[in-house]
């Protein structure tokens, strides 16, 4: 019987489907887009239980309309909305990281990087980082995959400088005109230095978190960047990521697993397209 009115409710569908070929043809982009984004935003937040219920109840809804009589087409459209909204809701940051990487991702002049030149590059700038740290020098490193806001880019100093240590802590003296600024990094390239970012305006960050801090914060909680922060006052490394400080007092092992992460994960796999 079920079987008899999915064929049934099929055969009205195709017989009126010219008549409606449009509405149609709307609801399906319209749905795409959404279904798109709002699976962007959960794989990139790496919440798997969300995307497995958001896919079942997509799923589910669809099936019951299909097989049953009574539910209208507007329970799909009110239900997916309603499961949107409150991914839009929960992830409201996290979907300004993705609009804005999705836009750095479509720039075709990003700097490639070979990956025999990976290590030694990594290597450097742990060499730098770890120097800052020793002798009390603060820092503010950000891994930009070219989805950094104009802004940031304009409030500084464009260097287009090869990674080397010397250069990292020629920028980072004390009294270099450049050093109370972020450096962007940008594949194989120190592309700017000297920025100013956003801050991060919450009232729970510990009093002891500096400007560098708060602005490792603000960034990576608008774009889906990595920042690297070394404490003037007491030589602590941090890695910034997402909005939030995922290590504290971090090691050499600490670092290469960040600078990897950015390296091989992002730019490598594009150099080889």
């Amino acid at each position: 019987m079920e079987w008899q009115n999915f064929v049934n409710k099929l055969n009205g569908f195709l017989e009126h489907f010219g008549d409606n070929v449009i509405s149609y043809v709307m609801e399906f982009i319209f749905f795409s887009i959404l279904f798109y984004y709002v699976f962007k935003v959960l794989q990139t937040n790496k919440n798997y239980k969300f995307i497995a219920m958001f896919v079942v109840a997509v799923v589910w809804c669809g099936i019951s309309f299909a097989l049953s009589e009574n539910i209208q087409s507007q329970f799909l459209l009110i239900v997916i909305i309603m499961l949107a909204t409150l991914v839009f809701t929960m992830y409201n940051t996290e979907i300004k990281r993705v609009l804005l990487d999705s836009m750095g991702k479509a720039k075709n002049d990003r700097p490639k990087v070979s990956a025999s030149g990976v290590d030694v590059i990594i290597d450097e700038m742990i060499r730098a980082i770890q120097n800052m740290s020793k002798n009390m020098i603060g820092a503010l490193i950000v891994l930009s995959n070219e989805n950094l806001p104009e802004g940031i880019i304009e409030s500084g100093t464009i260097v287009n400088a090869e990674i080397t240590s010397q250069m990292i802590e020629a920028v980072f003296y004390p009294k270099a005109p450049l050093h109370d600024g972020a450096m962007i990094v940008e594949g194989n390239k120190i592309y700017a230095a000297g920025c100013f970012l956003p801050l991060a305006q919450s009232e729970n960050l510990p009093k002891e978190m500096g400007s560098r801090h708060r602005a490792a914060l603000g960034v990576t909680s608008v774009a889906s960047v990595t920042a690297i922060v070394v404490s003037e006052e007491t030589g602590i490394i941090s890695i910034v990521k997402n909005g939030a400080i995922k290590k504290k007092y971090a090691d050499a092992a600490d670092l290469k697993n960040a600078l990897s992460d950015y390296y091989w994960s992002d730019l490598t796999a594009e150099a080889k397209e």
